[in-house]
């Protein structure tokens, strides 16, 4: 029963997500990336309406959306463009 336990302790781990190397080459496949869901003109500011999240996510991550909305597009961007500040 001991064994059993300290089995299942070991599987658990210590708590703390990390990225297994076998991911890591998956990882910009996989995550997402704000990008400009129609043509948005420079100084046209970002809003719900003009920016979704695509892959692949070698971008802006979608976690900062609600930092991105309200700012200024810094220049022209086409629709399935990678939104950059």
């Amino acid at each position: 029963m001991i064994t059993a336990i300290r089995n299942i302790e070991a599987a658990l781990g210590d708590g703390i997500k990390r990225l297994p190397p076998s991911e890591a080459r998956n990882k910009p496949v996989v995550r997402k990336s704000l990008v400009a869901s129609r043509a948005i003109k420079a100084g046209e500011v970002f809003a719900a309406k003009n920016i979704t999240a695509k892959r692949p996510g070698t971008g802006i991550s979608p976690r900062r959306w609600d930092e991105i909305l309200g700012k200024n597009a810094p220049r022209n961007f086409l629709a399935d463009e990678l939104i950059e500040l």
